[in-house]
């Protein structure tokens, strides 16, 4: 005779760490320089959003600010959503969220729509205003938009998880489209600027 069990156990899952994978991957660059308490970040960088890592780090050299960036080698494209990012998966994020307050995380995107957009999403909306005010005058080629209803909701950056709202004040999250990442002196310049004037609210 056989009896069954019936009774209702729990399932055990574990959650994928996909930074861990992602860093384990030959070729992949994890970088950080801890300066001050504004942040640039840039961890879909090297191949898979050209140039944002590089403009994350200018930024960060001009004002003094902490920087953090993960590159991918060429013959990697691997696309993990910021919301998977985690810092008990990665020493040096972990030590990045400790030393900052706020942050810009940079990205980019590619949308017909929008051929020479900066969007500029994310939790922290005064210094998401503080960004644009700063970045207009530099970029008269460029639109700005910073209002989270005229950005489309996949790219606005809003999750709890998602790394730019890990901080204490949280960030903004800047989508760059492609024009805008050819060549970015002002953009940095403008950037830089923004962190260097930005008071936040303690």
């Amino acid at each position: 005779m056989v009896t069954l069990d019936t009774q209702k156990r729990p399932l055990v899952t574990r959650r994928r760490r996909y930074l861990e994978e992602l860093l384990a991957c030959r070729g992949v660059e994890e970088d950080l320089e801890l300066r001050s308490r504004f942040g640039f970040m840039a961890f879909h960088g090297g191949s898979l959003e050209v140039r944002t890592d590089a403009i994350a780090a200018a930024a960060a050299q001009r004002s003094g600010a902490s920087f953090y960036a993960i590159r991918q080698p060429a013959n990697l494209r691997w696309h993990i959503p910021s919301s998977l990012f985690r810092a008990d998966e990665s020493a040096r994020l972990r030590a990045f969220f400790e030393r900052v307050d706020v942050v810009v995380t940079v990205h980019g995107f590619r949308r017909s729509a929008f051929p020479r957009h900066v969007m500029l999403g994310g939790r922290n909306r005064t210094l998401a205003a503080h960004l644009a005010k700063t970045l207009r005058p530099k970029l008269p080629g460029a639109v700005v938009v910073d209002d989270l209803s005229e950005i489309p909701k996949s790219i606005r950056g809003v999750h709890p998880d998602n790394p730019v709202n890990v901080p204490r004040l949280g960030g903004v999250q800047l989508e760059l489209s492609p024009m805008l990442r050819v060549q970015p002196e002002d953009l940095t310049e403008a950037l830089a600027r923004a962190a260097c004037t930005f008071v936040p609210p303690y």
